[in-house]
């Protein structure tokens, strides 16, 4: 494998291309493409939706005939099945590029090293992986769900600096700044789909969705993040939601998952965009591994959990949180205020250990990105 600088240097560009898609490629990933002939950039592509040109394909047509003899460098391994569009390592071979460059093997099975064994097949120079850290952090979701079967799943919490989220009333808002909650939006904007429990639903009357004007970003990218709402799903075993809930105002999907044991009557009348799903419970809750897997079917790559304390201490204490983000905000709420996660802990050895991975401002708050340490 011959890597030179120049070599980082372009597939680092592929990347920042890969990013632009980072609202609206689910459930694909996030792809960038640039050819290069002579040292210089002759045409750049990513991936911006399903169902639509690839990013190898995007740059191949910005190119046209210029792409012969040139190098492509890709931030995920072309693919070579056909789905909704070609095999983009055919393409390459077609367009005529001398050498392909790529920054990881496709995780998905039915392309793994595959583009690769083609795009040499052709007579083509393929080298890589390149920067492959960085490529993986670009689709954890994605990745994840093809190598294990299930999706990232990340829980947002807001909390105070005594570890306060809510009065005791269950008032809470805000505890957070605008900034904070720009941040939530985009968070949300970058998921398949968002859970939280029909507790919260009845405190909070939250609409779950994203909402363009206040994403803090550009417009044009803005309105595209918004016109791919994520799956709302609510956990609502006895089916407690209100017909009249503010989430049903928008007529986007909502999955409503209960445990088998209610009425047919309590099914009828609702929202076309209204779907039931019937899981088993556990432990008197619904199984949480199986509402996963469910949504690894569904083909979720990145799954956010918005819920309080109980539904969010549930995920932690069945290992299913692969991410915890926790905004802090410089108040106090008091000792009577209620808990970040209800863990029912007795001794420091049985304390859940975290690894943190990030700390950054956000406006007034602070952002606490946090993993489980599986080490500790």
């Amino acid at each position: 494998m011959s890597i030179s600088a120049t070599d980082f240097d372009f597939m680092a560009l592929a990347f920042r291309l890969a990013e632009r898609g980072l609202y609206t490629t689910m459930p694909n990933p996030r792809v960038g493409c640039v050819l290069v002939k002579n040292g210089d950039v002759i045409a750049e592509g990513w991936h911006e939706r399903a169902g639509e040109g690839h990013a190898e394909a995007n740059a191949l047509r910005a190119a046209g005939d210029n792409a012969r003899g040139a190098t492509a460098y890709v931030s995920l391994e072309p693919c070579s099945h056909t789905g909704r569009t070609g095999p983009c390592a055919q393409a390459l071979v077609d367009a005529g590029v001398a050498r392909v460059v790529y920054a990881m093997e496709d995780p998905n099975p039915l392309v793994s090293g595959n583009g690769i064994a083609l795009l040499r097949a052709a007579g083509i120079e393929v080298d890589g992986p390149v920067l492959e850290d960085d490529a993986r952090a670009l689709n954890p979701g994605f990745i994840k769900r093809m190598e294990r079967k299930r999706p990232l799943v990340r829980c947002k919490m807001a909390m105070s600096l005594d570890g306060r989220t809510a009065m005791e009333s269950g008032e809470s808002k805000w505890i957070t700044g605008p900034k904070a909650r720009a941040d939530v939006q985009r968070l949300r904007a970058r998921s398949c789909a968002i859970v939280s429990g029909v507790d919260s639903l009845l405190q909070d009357n939250a609409s779950l969705t994203v909402r363009a004007d206040e994403l803090g970003l550009p417009d044009t990218q803005a309105q595209a993040a918004a016109a791919k709402q994520p799956l709302r799903v609510i956990l609502d075993s006895r089916l407690r939601t209100p017909r009249n809930a503010l989430m049903f105002k928008q007529s986007t999907p909502i999955l409503l998952v209960h445990n088998g044991q209610v009425e047919e009557s309590q099914l009828a009348g609702w929202p076309e965009f209204v779907e039931f799903l019937a899981l088993p419970a556990k432990d008197g809750r619904i199984d949480l591994q199986a509402l996963i897997s469910e949504l690894a079917r569904r083909q979720c790559n990145e799954v956010l959990v918005e819920a309080g304390a109980t539904l969010a201490g549930s995920f932690l204490r069945r290992g299913l949180l692969d991410e915890i983000i926790v905004y802090m905000a410089p108040k106090l709420l008091g000792n009577k205020a209620r808990g970040l996660f209800e863990l029912p802990l007795d001794t420091m050895s049985s304390s859940l250990a975290l690894k943190i991975k990030d700390i950054c401002a956000v406006g007034r708050d602070w952002r606490i990105t946090a993993v489980p340490d599986t080490e500790y």
